[in-house]
């Protein structure tokens, strides 16, 4: 996978033919990079560049934390959700009823069905971000959170909590990691699509001396796109966009200009 770097992203406006997106492939057909292959008869290959390992008892034991001590949990991912309730299974906890759940989004909120009898709990949902949710737990001062996590997670809620004296304890119960892409070293696409600074650690942990030359770099994300700029490499294509708020649409946006001067 090594494809000499220009300095600037204007200067780049190479045919696209080939599309890596670093995630697993989408079950449902109608996923708009299909569409997108499609309309520009594009190769669209799909590549989880990351994957979740669980962190186990005895580890989290290790972390001393007592999770009945709390009365709220903080979801911001379904993997939080997995790992909690995985946690609790093993640990033999069974959750009070009392307890309130705090998630970052509807979807997450409708995951915790899997299990709990959601109609019959505290359940406060923010739209779509963590900053959509802080104002929820600004409401919450005197609960005690937990906050199930990842090695490597945002600042965002931490900061929050502590910039407002909110009692926050973070549980790291599963690890993010890098995927073995060794199978790729001697393939080349003209676009990568990154959706986050893990799935660059991977590139480099795969590939430490990758050089970009003609590889267009796509971002989602201000994290991500300052994880591209971090390891030097050009940052491409940058989403959202006020007119593009997708990773595809800012894609396609690049793909309509790019191909048609070439």
């Amino acid at each position: 996978m090594s494809a000499v770097k220009t300095p600037d992203a204007q200067d780049r406006l190479y045919k696209v033919e080939s599309i890596l997106v670093s995630q697993p492939k989408p079950a449902d057909d109608k996923s708009p990079y299909f569409e997108l292959a499609r309309k520009y008869n594009l190769k669209v290959d799909f590549r989880a560049f990351i994957q979740i390992e669980p962190v186990p008892l005895k580890d989290f034991r290790k972390q001393k934390i007592n999770i009945l001590d709390h009365t709220a949990v903080i979801f911001t991912s379904r993997n939080a959700v997995d790992h909690f309730f995985r946690i609790c299974s093993e640990s033999k906890l069974e959750m009070p009823a009392e307890m309130k759940y705090f998630c970052i989004s509807e979807q997450t909120a409708n995951y915790l069905q899997k299990y709990i009898v959601v109609r019959k709990r505290k359940i406060f949902t923010g739209e779509k971000t963590a900053a959509d949710m802080l104002d929820l737990l600004k409401k919450h001062k005197n609960e005690k959170f937990l906050f199930p996590c990842s090695d490597i997670r945002k600042n965002d809620i931490p900061e929050f909590m502590d910039l407002n004296s909110l009692h926050l304890t973070e549980a790291v119960l599963y690890n993010t990691v890098a995927c073995d892409l060794s199978d790729l070293a001697e393939v080349n696409y003209d676009i990568i699509a990154f959706f986050s600074p893990s799935g660059i650690n991977s590139l480099f942990v795969n590939f430490p001396d990758f050089k970009q030359n003609k590889t267009r770099i796509a971002a989602f994300g201000p994290t991500t796109a300052k994880a591209v700029r971090d390891h030097n490499l050009v940052l491409d294509i940058e989403a959202p966009l006020p007119n593009a708020p997708s990773m595809t649409g800012a894609i396609e946006m690049y793909i309509k200009k790019a191909n048609s001067i070439n």
